[in-house]
């Protein structure tokens, strides 16, 4: 009686295995990666020793905390990419009413994040802005043109079917840091 077969290597077996990125090929930037680099899903780069640049989270008190794991923003370089910011106050309470007023709260605490990165409203690069009814927009968007004027950073609206604490409007950034 013969032994069995030992299972067939990565490099035996051409079809990728359910769960797994196929191997990459020559010249590919996961190429010369670490092998967990290609594995799925993706490693958590902050908790391995990786010669790229590091991942680093933003936080402030003038701002409210993250409600979930995540941070407030990260900082890769020289850009900074905020969580969608909601209308609470640093508190943690809600903003109740129009949507004029939750957008001010919104600019507000991103305005708080982005100086806690070391940075400002006035380089930001792009915007995206989350209503929960479109029939808001020219309201959100009197508050939000106060706080960008003339050099207005590009921007996507949308209208989401739900947003969380059921506010009408959230919104995300990437802005530049200068001088980094």
């Amino acid at each position: 009686m013969t032994a069995p077969a030992p299972p067939p290597t990565p490099s035996s077996d051409a079809r990728p295995r359910p769960g797994r990125r196929p191997a990459a090929a020559p010249g590919h930037a996961l190429a010369d990666a670490p092998a967990d680099a290609r594995s799925w899903p993706a490693v958590d780069w902050r908790r391995k020793r990786y010669p790229g640049p590091m991942l680093n989270p933003v936080q402030t008190d003038r701002a409210p905390a993250a409600i979930g794991p995540y941070s407030q923003a990260i900082r890769l370089g020289d850009l900074v990419f905020t969580s969608g910011s909601l209308p609470m106050r640093p508190d943690g309470s809600l903003v109740e009413g129009d949507v004029a007023l939750q957008t001010e709260q919104v600019m507000e605490n991103l305005q708080a994040v982005l100086a806690a990165a070391g940075t400002t409203l006035a380089h930001a690069v792009k915007c995206t802005c989350f209503l929960a009814d479109m029939n808001d927009f020219a309201a959100m968007n009197e508050v939000y043109a106060r706080y960008f004027g003339e050099a207005a950073p590009a921007r996507s609206t949308v209208q989401v079917a739900r947003l969380p604490r059921d506010v009408r409007v959230e919104i995300e950034c990437v802005a530049w840091v200068p001088g980094s």
